[in-house]
């Protein structure tokens, strides 16, 4: 597997692994709006880091690859935005453009699978 794939595979596993720790903390360590900020991190970094697990050994070419790239920058700025907010008492102004990074990453998905030729 090339080099970008495997880079993307194994962000996306560690992304899986401390999604897992930041439920857990958000379970037991904290309430609130802390609460449900880590909730949230949590869940769509691990839906995105499993998406890049599975996704990222079959990409081809440069879309497939801009896509897988554009959740994983995505998913780091609105979980990181929202994680950070708990634990730095930083603000979550990257979050929505996290959010449109991952829109966007799964909209060029589409069109790199409708374009692909096998």
């Amino acid at each position: 597997m090339p080099l970008p794939q495997r880079l993307l595979t194994a962000t996306g596993a560690i992304a899986c692994g401390l999604a897992v720790a930041l439920g857990a903390y958000a379970s037991h360590g904290v309430d609130g709006e802390a609460q449900a900020r880590l909730g949230l991190a949590a869940l769509f970094a691990f839906g995105h880091g499993l998406a890049l697990v599975a996704l990222a050994p079959r990409a081809a070419g440069w879309l497939a690859l801009s896509a897988l790239a554009a959740l994983l920058a995505g998913m780091l700025l609105f979980a990181g935005s929202l994680a950070l907010a708990v634990f730095a008492g930083t603000g979550t102004a990257a979050a929505p453009f996290g959010g449109v990074l991952m829109m966007l990453g799964w909209w060029l998905l589409a069109v790199a699978a409708l374009v692909r030729r096998d």
